[in-house]
């Protein structure tokens, strides 16, 4: 087998984010293809070896501190550069500014590869000190992978790599989401019945989620949000100024409760309004179950995985107004808004599924492995 190890400042079982489970999903579709993946990660449960995650194994080095959402390690610089030692392949996650001083402490040639999950929007004052460094490491990497051509297209960091840049999609196995119990659907229709909008998700500055509460407001439609995060108090205390009682804020939930969610749901709402939502997991979660979408144009995946007037509707982004309507005309539109499902299935089922995602990373690991070094 040839070893592949992933480098993230995060991952399973410590977080449950989009960029975890696309991680996950890599390193085990990727074993059938011959490419047995590791995973080192920071943790402030401090260090640990070879645990199993999956089909696979994880490695922890201790969390010292955190900066401007940058996880710092000491103790990773050692434990990178000896499993790197002992991988045929580097597998990047990206952004995380830390990684990139480890790739260059370690003085390591090996095959190498970015996923791009994200620009960087929020800290601007911060980009621009780290920007050298940022070009520096893209510069040196074999291949930079983004998850869309919308994003690679909009992407000011990726033109200027675009002769390594790839697209590979990211993909999801529907058979690693459980199957709700009939109680457990039951339970979930009998609180919020049957016809309601949902969002999953983080509550994070970048998902729009307060236009989401004034369109609730302008409609009175059910709107059901599933996900905690830095910004749910504020959101309580908006709706509560809003007077909205058909907003249900439910926290986070088991998996059970987010596949039962999924399934009951009428329609789904992801009103993500800054380019930081580089894709979109839940959105294609939702368009796995053959939910219709309403999403923003804001130049990135959101847009690949929902077709404006195909698999759902687009508004622009920070408009309420335009969000209200887009909720009214699914909601009086049953059949139209079955069909946009109908057809948002049809799409995960040709282009994002976990195999073909897989099959993808396995050919570019391939190519990586012939390139000549150096």
């Amino acid at each position: 087998m040839i070893k592949v190890l992933h480098f993230f400042k995060t991952y399973y079982p410590e977080t449950m984010g989009g960029i975890e489970q696309v991680i996950f999903q890599i390193a085990e579709g990727c074993a059938s293809h011959g490419f047995e993946s590791e995973v080192l990660y920071l943790s402030d449960r401090g260090a640990a070896r070879n645990e199993v995650v999956g089909h696979h194994l994880t490695h922890r080095s201790k969390l010292d501190l955190h900066v401007a959402s940058t996880g710092f390690s000491l103790s990773a610089l050692k434990d990178f550069a000896e499993l790197a030692r002992q991988a045929d392949i580097v597998h990047y996650h990206f952004p995380w500014p830390y990684m990139d001083l480890v790739h260059f402490a370690s003085r390591l040639r090996k095959p190498s590869v970015v996923s791009y999950h994200s620009d960087i929007v929020k800290q601007k004052f911060l980009l621009k000190l780290y920007q050298p460094l940022m070009n520096h490491f893209l510069s040196s990497v074999d291949f930079i992978v983004a998850s869309s051509p919308n994003y690679a297209q909009s992407s000011s960091v990726l033109r200027r790599f675009e002769d390594k840049v790839r697209i590979i999609p990211y993909g999801l196995d529907r058979t690693t989401y459980p199957t709700p119990s009939l109680t457990k659907l039951e339970y979930w229709r009998g609180l919020l019945g049957s016809r309601f909008f949902l969002f999953v998700g983080a509550l994070r500055y970048y998902k729009g989620l307060d236009y989401l509460l004034e369109a609730a407001k302008r409609t009175q439609l059910p709107v059901v949000i599933l996900g905690g995060g830095h910004l749910e108090a504020e959101l309580k205390a908006q709706a509560a100024q809003l007077g909205l009682n058909n907003v249900h804020f439910l926290g986070g939930l088991p998996d059970e409760d987010k596949a039962a969610l999924l399934q009951l749901c009428y329609a789904f709402v992801f009103p993500s309004h800054l380019r930081s939502e580089s894709f979109g997991i839940s959105l294609l979660e939702s368009a796995m179950y053959g939910k219709p979408m309403i999403s923003c144009e804001i130049g990135s995946g959101t847009t690949f995985i929902n077709i404006a007037d195909e698999t759902g509707l687009v508004v622009p982004p920070r408009d309420a107004v335009a969000l209200a309507q887009a909720m009214m005309t699914l909601w009086q539109s049953p059949e139209q808004a079955n069909q946009m499902g109908q057809r948002a299935m049809q799409r995960y089922e040709q282009i994002f599924s976990s195999g073909s995602m897989a099959s993808a990373y396995a050919d570019l690991y391939g190519e990586l492995l012939k390139r000549p070094e150096g």
